[in-house]
Parts: C-alpha cells; sequence; structure tokens
C-alpha cells in the first residue's frame, strides 16, 4: 500500500508540470495584451512608451520560456506573484477566497447526501412502485433545469416574495450560503440518485442477496451491511467528483448570488486579463482534481476487497 501512494504522487508531478505550461501557454498565446486590457476597462490612454514600460515592469516583454520559468521558480517558493489590476500579492488574496468556497462545498455535499442517497436506496427497494415512478420524475426534471434557473427561482420565492433570505450573499452566514448550496444540491442529487438507485439496484440482483433471503436474513441486515457498502465506491466516486468541482467554485452560481469564492474571483480575473491570479486558480484546480483523484484511488483499495488483493501492488 505504501508502495502504491508514493508511486501515485510521484505520477503526479508531470501532470502538474504538464498543466503549468499548458494553462501558461495559452493565457500568453490568447491574443490579448494585458497592459491594453487595463487601460480599456479604466478608460485611459497612453503614449507607446508608457506602455512598454507598463509591460516591461510586469515582466511581459520577455520571452515566453524565460517568463514562464521564472513564474514556476516564484511558485515552487510560495510566490504567486502580483494582481496585474489590484498591485495585491495573489497568495493571500486567493487564500480570502477559500472559507466561502469550503462552506458553500461543504453545504452543498451535505445537502446531496442527506437527499440522494436515502431517496435513491428508497427508489430501488421500491422498484417500479409509485414512490419509484415519482422519485424519477423528480430526478428528471431536477436534471432538466440549468443551475442558474433554479438560482433565480429560488431567489424570486425565498428571498424576495417571502423575503426568508438575502437577495445577494452578506458574508458567509448561514442565511447567506443557504440558497446558493440548495441550487447546487438540487442539481447534483437530481443526477446522483439515479446512480445510487442503479448501483443499489445492481447489488440487489446478485446471487448473495438471493441467498441470504433464502437463509432467513433480515433484509435490512443484508441491505446496510452487504448492498449498500458494496455500493459505496460508486457512491463515493459521485461524491469526490462533485467535490473537486465545487472546490474550484461554481462560477454562475457564485455570480448569481455574489457569493465571494474563487469561482467569481475566476469570473473577475478573467474579464480584466488579470494573468497571475487566473494562474492561481488553475493551478487550484489542478491541484484539488488531482488530490481528489488520489484519495479516490486509495478509498477504492479500502472499500473493495476485490480492487485491494487483485491488483499487483503490495
Amino acid at each position: 500500500m505504501k508502495n502504491y501512494v508514493v508511486r501515485r504522487l510521484l505520477q503526479l508531478i508531470p501532470i502538474l508540470l504538464a498543466i503549468t505550461f499548458l494553462s501558461f501557454g495559452m493565457m500568453r498565446l490568447a491574443g490579448s495584451d494585458t497592459v491594453q486590457q487595463k487601460m480599456e476597462n479604466t478608460g485611459s490612454s497612453a503614449p507607446q512608451e508608457v506602455i512598454d514600460a507598463a509591460r516591461a515592469e510586469l515582466g511581459l516583454d520577455k520571452p515566453f520560456l524565460t517568463q514562464y520559468f521564472a513564474w514556476l521558480g516564484n511558485l515552487l517558493r510560495g510566490d504567486m506573484g502580483r494582481s496585474y489590476v489590484s498591485g495585491r500579492e495573489v497568495f493571500p488574496y486567493f487564500v480570502s477566497k477559500l472559507p466561502a468556497t469550503l462552506l458553500l462545498t461543504a453545504a452543498s455535499i451535505l445537502l446531496t447526501v442527506v437527499i440522494s442517497i436515502p431517496l435513491g436506496v428508497l427508489a430501488a427497494v421500491k422498484q417500479n412502485s409509485a414512490a419509484d415512478y415519482l422519485i424519477r420524475v423528480c430526478s428528471f426534471v431536477g436534471n432538466s433545469m440549468p443551475n442558474f434557473f433554479v438560482a433565480l427561482l429560488l431567489m424570486y420565492l425565498f428571498a424576495i416574495r417571502l423575503d426568508w433570505f438575502p437577495v445577494i450573499a452578506n458574508g458567509t452566514g448561514l442565511q447567506s450560503v443557504v440558497l446558493p448550496a440548495v441550487t447546487l444540491a438540487i442539481a447534483m442529487s437530481a443526477k446522483y440518485l439515479r446512480q445510487v438507485r442503479a448501483a443499489i439496484l445492481d447489488e440487489l440482483s446478485k446471487d448473495y442477496v438471493t441467498g441470504a433471503r433464502a437463509r432467513g436474513v433480515k433484509f435490512s441486515v443484508t441491505m446496510w451491511r452487504s448492498v449498500f457498502k458494496a455500493s459505496l465506491v460508486t457512491i463515493l466516486t459521485l461524491l469526490t467528483l462533485s467535490t473537486g468541482s465545487l472546490l474550484g467554485g461554481t462560477a454562475i452560481v457564485e455570480s448569481i448570488f455574489m457569493w465571494d469564492g474563487v469561482g467569481k474571483m475566476a469570473v473577475d480575473a478573467i474579464h480584466m486579463r488579470d494573468y497571475p491570479v487566473i494562474q492561481a486558480y488553475v493551478m487550484w484546480m489542478a491541484i484539488i482534481y488531482v488530490l481528489v483523484n488520489l484519495v479516490t484511488d486509495l478509498s477504492y483499495r479500502v472499500l473493495d476487497p476485490r480492487i485491494r488483493l487483485g491488483g499487483m501492488e503490495p
């Protein structure tokens, strides 16, 4: 197990380096100039000499590889540079956005688990019953509605009409996080409860369930000790992928509710061509996804003995 973990960690190094190179290159080759974009956004103009001096100050006049290795060296030392727009250090600015994103992620995942797992299990156990059809119809409706529509609908009903929650997020309090968290949880639950239902039905059709029933074992015991545990691999995969996506920020929902997380920060940085902030966001996304995949693989080996015993790793 230890050798497997070490190998997986070593495999992450070239992946992260490739991501840094590709992201840095694509942003530099996007065809837009940061200094010009900044002047257009502020409505100011300057002679070419001033523009050239500003580009030289930011290091944009140097060759591409020189810029990349200078940025990578600073990144390895924990220096993500300064924002081209505000002049603030990128790392503290980025870290200041993380609490809001972590809170929204935790609330959304919790609501998704509470909604999708019980309903998915119920739909599988009550297959082809009225409850199963109702759950699947609700799942279809929820999966058909885009996040921005759900967000606007919840905002209209609970913020404008009923005045239970603020229209725009006011800090990271409980009232502010409810609507964006529910918006994300509705979409994820609608998709995942069908996956949970399918995983449970697949396990219920296996021979060991029939054998347990023939031996007189209570269905509830078989369900929770064997069937549900065997389905955890599928459920875990869904949740970890959602966690990675949410930790990267959900730009649409955060922008609608003015939730001050990393997703909204990335959207603002893209509009302003603020390359250091965009690169910090890309690195955050890369690290999150490779770590989530690593944790998922390790969890598979813990939860499913077939994966652990079937591999060649010690």
